[in-house]
């Protein structure tokens, strides 16, 4: 036969919970200090090939989604024969990215030498002893964790999405 709690039990037990939810705010209580929440985003395959071809003709960034109250950001990027001077890093952010069209390398890791703060949060340095070097093609992605240095070269022409944290 099961155990059964008894109602002795239940009597002593239920003032408790009943003051413990009453403490506890009500879903269906609007939040007093909570900020608004961001509004769903649909980005369309037409909208998104259109972003492409014209980043494509002209090289550049679109921020896609750079929400106030979120902790991310995703940028749609193209760049032709472009090489970054200094390994960067970062204290509060962490990069995916994935490739869309043409290449691009990286090299990623190591121990950065001759490292100088930009400003906070923000490193650079002119190289990282024991780097990684990866070429990375169409569909690839990449995820880069927060103070992993990480330096890039397109020696042609490269589309990729970037989605990054901003979070501490």
């Amino acid at each position: 036969m099961a155990h059964q709690p008894s109602r002795r039990n239940f009597l002593r037990t239920a003032p408790l919970a009943a003051a413990a939810l009453a403490a506890t705010p009500s879903f269906a209580e609007p939040m007093q200090d909570a900020a608004a929440p961001e509004h769903f985003q649909l980005f369309t395959a037409e909208k998104l090939a259109a972003d492409r071809e014209r980043l494509q003709a002209t090289p550049g960034n679109d921020n896609l989604f750079t929400p106030a109250s979120l902790p991310f950001t995703v940028v749609l990027t193209t760049e032709d024969k472009k090489a970054a001077k200094e390994f960067e890093w970062h204290e509060g952010r962490d990069h995916i990215l994935q490739i869309l069209e043409g290449s691009t390398e990286y090299e990623v890791g190591g121990t950065p030498q001759g490292g100088h703060n930009t400003k906070p949060m923000e490193w650079l340095a002119p190289a990282s002893e024991g780097a990684t070097k990866l070429t990375l093609h169409k569909g690839d992605m990449l995820i880069i964790p927060r103070g992993t240095p990480h330096k890039r070269t397109t020696a042609e022409s490269v589309t990729f999405y970037l989605i990054s944290t901003t979070g501490k």
